[in-house]
């Protein structure tokens, strides 16, 4: 089944706000940020070290419908009440600091505006302890970051065997195939690239995830959707990210 959920076009005065509120983040922000957040050849940033122009705030999981679709589906109005909802929360829970996007453990998920379909995807993220956090893939979850402590309490979910895998998976991919997290304190480098249903995943240079069919978390019966948005979820903690690069494919 297509999904793609174009926000863009019929509420530019939402995205609009979106920007204008973004802008009272730049405050404080250092020269020597411009070091990171310039992609390399062939990829384009979706976040500009600056503000979050070009993001939305989206947790599919909370609409009525518990789906991509369900929102896709929402009238115009709605889908406008329900951004512009969210773009309140965004505003509560990140910011931008010294060229890094900044979450402090809660709220709704940051979202791009626009939709992807086969690419590669880089970033970099740094996190810390009890923290659990991913990237949402077309709108589905996810490629797991988590404490992978036995001090975070999530060991009887596997989190030993670290971060990078399709955790919401039900069989392979599920769980990466080495254990590569950096200590706390310390940047993670992940590289995704998703072609058709197929999700490849290298954290920090070491293979976790071969080319795996990710499975649709919302509509298991049905294959996942052939384009949605890129999302930064979070929750439990502190989370930063950077150098978000992003290559059609």
């Amino acid at each position: 089944m297509k999904m793609t959920l174009s926000f863009k076009k019929s509420l530019v005065s939402v995205l609009s706000l979106m920007i204008l509120g973004s802008t009272a983040l730049i405050a404080g922000e250092k020269k020597d940020s411009k070091a990171h957040n310039t992609p390399p050849e062939g990829f384009v940033a979706l976040f500009n070290g600056k503000d979050l122009s070009g993001w939305i705030g989206m947790n599919f999981h909370k609409v009525k419908g518990k789906s991509p679709v369900a929102v896709q589906k929402m009238s115009k109005a709605e889908r406008e009440e329900l951004l512009k909802k969210n773009w309140e929360d965004v505003l509560k829970h990140w910011s931008v600091e010294k060229g890094e996007l900044v979450n402090d453990g809660h709220g709704v998920y940051l979202t791009t505006a626009k939709d992807y379909g086969d690419f590669e995807l880089l970033l970099d993220y740094k996190t810390v302890a009890k923290a659990d956090s991913g990237i949402y893939l077309r709108g589905v979850p996810q490629v797991q970051i988590w404490d992978t402590t036995k001090e975070g309490g999530k060991w009887d979910r596997k989190a030993n065997l670290g971060s990078g895998g399709l955790f919401n998976n039900k069989g392979e991919g599920k769980h990466p195939l080495v254990h590569a997290d950096k200590p706390f304190g310390e940047w993670n480098h992940l590289r995704i690239i998703m072609k058709g249903e197929k999700v490849t995943v290298y954290l920090n240079g070491k293979l976790v995830v071969d080319n795996k069919k990710m499975d649709n978390y919302y509509e298991k019966e049905n294959p996942i959707y052939e384009t949605g948005p890129i999302q930064l979820q979070t929750h439990g903690g502190e989370i930063r990210f950077r150098d978000i690069f992003l290559k059609k494919l």
